[in-house]
Order: structure tokens, then sequence, then C-alpha cells
């Protein structure tokens, strides 16, 4: 038995524990019912997540990633009435008829935000329009527009249907260039190239530009490298191409994710390599980096906006509070130096079907006069 499986029985008996006793029969009985087929159905759910599907039927992925969201929000929702409860003790307060009320208010209010976060999650991103500020922009680029996607995240419950949605969402913008920034599949090229083709469907004046995610790592990044160029996508690897826009010039670079080298050597992110030979009077220096930390390297490198992903802006609560402890930032516009960096919370969302706190989004970058 794995330790994270481990792990993951013993949350689930932390929660009957504290919970069952004070609940009356009918809703124990149903709690019990629940943690027991969460706790069976879980591993599926990790399974599918990793596109490892192994025989198993979609509905019954569909009810392991279901379970996971579910959980996570019995999980903190219970260490929340925990620690309500022992505050109270320490106050001298009598927690009695509280102790029967909460109980059942858990388990409810965990179905409640697993339900809300499912609708937020399955229906399409919403077109979100960000104006980044350029000092010295050349009139002829001011509202100069970058369609960006990030995070699809096709497998196991993202198919064709939503990505033909993104697609034609995207195409209304009527954008002069579009950037995917990485994470676009979760499973190898034989199982999904049927519901990413959509994207050969991408249009804008200036192209479809692609970097790497961690997952395309995951699902075998040299096949799909070649699957998104065979289909109109061009792949940016440390490596930069110069767009002439009404007169004017930008570059469009673009590095592998910020951990493409633990999986291929040769994929080591290099934000000044991709830069390498670039005119010097360029107007503007764009890059696409899947991670947010990619800005460090983007910012000495000189570049004056970087596109990311990556986080989800955390997904659902109560994560979105924690994602800061590992990237520099978490979602939207920020500045480090004179470097612009806009973090995108996805365009679909990773495991279990759930967003709170952090809509997914087609963002619609903008490029105004500082």
């Amino acid at each position: 038995m794995s330790r994270a499986y481990l792990l993951i029985l013993l949350l689930h008996a932390y929660i009957g524990v504290r919970l069952v006793p004070d609940l009356a029969l009918p809703g124990a009985a149903l709690l019990l019912a629940w943690l027991a087929a969460s706790a069976v159905l879980m591993p599926l759910g990790f399974g599918a997540r990793r596109g490892d599907r192994a025989g198993v039927g979609p509905r019954v992925l569909w009810a392991g990633l279901i379970a996971m969201g579910s959980f996570s929000s019995l999980v903190v929702l219970t260490l929340l009435r925990d620690l309500t409860l022992v505050a109270l003790r320490l106050a001298h307060v009598d927690a009695t008829a509280l102790r029967a009320d909460s109980a059942l208010a858990v388990p409810l209010l965990a179905a409640l935000l697993t339900l809300v976060g499912f609708v937020n999650a399955r229906r399409r991103a919403r077109v979100r329009v960000v104006d980044v500020p350029i000092a010295g922009l050349p009139p002829a680029l001011a509202g100069f527009t970058i369609a960006q996607i990030s995070d699809l995240h096709v497998g196991p419950t993202i198919r064709r249907p939503y990505v033909e949605a993104v697609v034609d969402a995207v195409n209304a913008l009527e954008p002069d260039l579009i950037a995917v920034t990485g994470d676009l599949v979760d499973g190898a090229v034989a199982q999904l190239a049927p519901h990413t083709a959509p994207l050969a469907h991408l249009r804008a004046r200036h192209g479809t530009y692609f970097v790497t995610g961690n997952h395309e790592y995951y699902s075998g990044v040299t096949a799909w490298v070649r699957e998104l160029d065979r289909i109109g996508l061009r792949v940016l690897l440390n490596e930069h191409v110069v767009v002439r826009h009404a007169g004017e010039s930008l570059v469009i670079a673009g590095v592998t994710d910020y951990s493409g080298h633990h999986f291929h050597a040769s994929h080591r992110s290099d934000a000044t390599g991709a830069l390498a030979g670039a005119p010097a009077d360029a107007a503007v220096r764009v890059l696409l980096a899947h991670q947010p930390r990619s800005a460090f390297d983007a910012a000495r490198a000189g570049f004056d906006l970087q596109l990311s992903g990556h986080t989800h802006g955390g997904q659902f609560l109560p994560w979105n509070f924690f994602v800061r402890f590992w990237q520099p930032f978490t979602a939207g516009l920020h500045r480090l130096d004179d470097l612009w960096v806009y973090v995108s919370r996805g365009t679909g969302y990773w495991g279990p079907p759930k967003r709170l706190g952090a809509p997914s989004e087609i963002t619609q970058i903008r490029l105004v006069q500082a």
C-alpha cells in the first residue's frame, strides 16, 4: 500500500471519527457510505488524472475525480469544525448543541461546494481582458492583442466539445496573436489527438504559439511537440520569432517548462537563449513561459512581458492561499523590476472538476501605451 493511499485512508477515518458520532442515524449512515465509496474511488481518480485509465469506465473515472473534490472540502471543513470546538472549549463555552448541528453542516456544505465548483469548472472559460502598459510602445502597436489560453488539461474529463468551445471563443476575439502557455494535455497523443484536433482551427493574424508545461513531459513531450506542429501550432523551445505588425517589430519568445531539464537534458529553460539573436530595436519583447517562476530569468534577459499559467490560481479554496509558497505569483498582472508578468488562472482544470474562488479564463492581453 502506497504512503499516499495510506494517508487518504487515515484522513477518511479522521472525518468519520470526528463527525459520525455526532450525527443522527440516517445522516451517519449516509456519511459512512460516502466515505467508504470515496476511499475506493479516489485512487481511480488519481490514475485517471495521470492518464492511466487501466480499463476503468468513464463514469467511474468521473466519480473518482468528483470524490477527490468532495474529499478535499470534507477534510478542510472537518478541521475547521474541530478548531472551532477547541476554541470554544478553551473559552469555557458550552458547545454541546453546536456539535450535532456542525457535524451535519460539514457534509452538507461540502456537497454544496462540490456542486458549485463542478458547475464553475465545466462551463466554458470566460474572457478576461487585461491591459498591459508598455513604456515607449509605438502608436502602431497600441491595441495589439494576444489571446492566451493555458492549462487546458485535455484528458479524462476535458474532451473535444470543450476544446471546440474554447477555440470558437478565442477566434471570436479576432486576436493578433494566440499564445498557448502549456499544460495542454494529460495523456498520450494516441489517446488525445482527436480531442486536441480542434486547435488546428485557431486563427490569428500572426499565428499561434505554444510552450511546454510540466504535464507535456508527463505525457510524452516529443510526441506532443510533433503533433502540435503537425496541426499548425508553432512550438517555441527556448527560441523566438520576430513578428512585423504595422511596420513595427515584436519578439515573441518561448521557453521550455521550468522543470523540463529533469525529463530531457536539452530542455533546460533558458530565457536568455530564447532571446539570442533577436533585433535590438524590437518595440516589445514577450516571453511565453509556463511557470511564473521563470520571471526572474525573463527580467534579467530584458523581456517586457511574460505570459504564464501553471498555478490555476489555486483552482479552489482554500488552496488559493498556498500557491504563493512555491510560485512568486498566483494569478493576475504583476510587476518584477521592468518586467510585467501575467499569470492565467487556466482555461480548464486539473484533477477534480472543481473551481471555487479561481475562475477559469481565456485571456485577451492588450498592449497599451504607458
